[in-house]
């Protein structure tokens, strides 16, 4: 019997890395549907699946997803992390070729790889960070009004590094810059956490985001988008800044929008970068005709709030994008509830809310969910864990970020599907007319149903809290 049991194990090893390794560019058969499968239990983790299904004119009683092709809402820019500081900081210290290996895994597509699109950055320290600073910390009681002692150098340690390699795999991978706080000294309390910007150093502060950019354009890094303040209405963090509806308004409309216009800089201002608790915070900023000229759109987190509050901002201003830049996964988790949730709430909820991308919070963290600063996340888990000895640990962020990046690419479009009982779904249409459609069974029990497009069906069935991802 034990024989037989290792022999069995065995076989399902095999047929596992014979199928994971297919290729997903490789052309299927006409009217075939592949699809990758992960269960919540974790027995299978993000693997294509060896049995592909066919699309019938068979009728059944099953309940059914209707794909409809011609019905398009956003186009979508990807699906990604956060690289802070502390995830560069542990991806370069791996080995050359561990670094290589882990980069080419998370950001190209082929083979067994997921194809991250999109990625977050931090201007200056996040609380994932080893320590606070800014580009432009002067001692008590002086000031830098010319930004004459502005440098990048902390970031040339790790996350430059780190992010020229990634341009090397996918030079047009968009990159999202988010400030935790401005220089202590253009604040009200001349401190990491909490506080406001002085508005006399508005101006000044708006230069900052300029030689921001500029020094990153000179790394060869550019910087698609920038928020004003990560979370403006949360000064608990080490660093924070608190930045209120009016004054975010004023800075954009009278100094940073200016500033970039002057300096004929292209970067997207996307407002807010907080929970979904207060969609009247970026309606009100938008409602500023100074500053609305300037913006590309709202961004928005899930700590608290309703995911269907960013459809009550696209309702408002259907005009302006919407964006969803970060959500963590607290230790330890439980793989099955982060998976569903997550993938439910977020994957599916934001995009069909209207969002064009999806950032999980965060990259990489040790086994001690380090680093972080004094009075930062203490109990935030990457999506990958990077241990003593080159060791790399996959998390449930990876493979969450993983159904949706390496198939609904840059450029496709979300289309229009049915949501039949605890079904949950959402579809796209990518730019070379492939329909990628991803599924979470919500319910308790297994479930049988059916794909429908252009009036054929395919079959399947999902274990309860399973997730998968099918692309014809």
């Amino acid at each position: 019997m034990e024989k037989m049991k290792v022999l069995l194990l065995l076989g399902a090893l095999f047929t596992t890395t014979v199928y994971a390794q297919h290729s997903p560019g490789k052309p299927a058969k006409a009217g075939s549907v592949s699809y990758w499968l992960t269960k919540s239990d974790r027995s299978v983790t993000f693997t294509k699946q060896p049995a592909g299904l066919v699309f019938k004119t068979a009728k059944n009683s099953y309940p059914t997803i209707t794909v409809n092709a011609a019905q398009t809402f956003q186009e979508i820019d990807g699906f990604g992390y956060a690289l802070t500081g502390g995830s560069a900081t542990l991806i370069h210290s791996l080995s050359p070729a561990r670094q290589d290996a882990l980069l080419k895994e998370l950001f190209l597509t082929s083979g067994n790889n997921i194809g991250v699109s999109y990625l977050r950055v931090t201007i200056g320290a996040s609380d994932l960070s080893d320590t606070t600073f800014t580009y432009d910390e002067m001692p008590a009681g002086q000031t830098d009004t010319s930004l004459a002692h502005f440098s990048i150098k902390e970031d040339e340690k790790d996350v430059i590094p780190v992010l020229k390699k990634i341009l090397t795999l996918n030079p047009s991978i968009k990159i999202l810059g988010s400030p935790w706080t401005a220089p202590t000294w253009m604040k009200s309390n001349n401190s990491f956490k909490g506080g406001s910007l002085k508005p006399e150093y508005y101006g000044v502060y708006a230069q900052y985001f300029v030689k921001y950019i500029k020094a990153m354009k000179a790394a060869g890094i550019t910087i698609d988008a920038i928020t004003p303040q990560n979370e403006p209405l949360h000064g608990g963090n080490v660093p924070s800044m608190v930045m209120k509806p009016a004054e975010q308004a004023d800075f954009i409309g009278n100094h940073l929008g200016p500033a970039f216009k002057a300096a004929g800089i292209k970067t997207k201002i996307i407002i807010y970068d907080h929970n979904a608790d207060k969609p009247e915070y970026p309606i009100t900023v938008l409602d500023n005709p100074a500053a609305r000229q300037y913006i590309d759109g709202s961004a928005f987190h899930l700590y608290a709030g309703p995911i269907t509050a960013l459809s009550k901002v696209h309702d408002a201003y259907p005009q302006k994008h919407l964006y969803f830049t970060e959500q963590w996964v607290g230790k330890p988790g439980t793989f099955d509830k982060n998976l569903r949730w997550h993938v439910s709430t977020l994957i599916i909820g934001a995009t069909r809310n209207w969002s064009r991308n999806v950032i999980e919070w965060n990259l990489a963290a040790d086994p001690a969910y380090n680093p972080h600063t004094k009075g930062g996340c203490t109990e935030c888990m990457g999506a990958v864990t990077i241990g003593p000895n080159d060791q790399v640990e996959r998390n449930v962020a990876y493979y969450i970020i993983a159904h949706a990046a390496k198939f609904v690419r840059p450029g496709a479009v979300r289309i229009s599907t049915n949501v039949p009982g605890q079904l949950n779904n959402v579809a796209f249409k990518t730019k070379d007319g492939k329909k990628v459609l991803i599924v979470i069974n919500d319910g308790s029990e297994a479930q049988t149903f059916n794909i429908q497009f252009n009036n054929k069906i395919v079959t399947s069935s999902l274990d309860s809290g399973a997730v998968a991802t099918y692309v014809w």
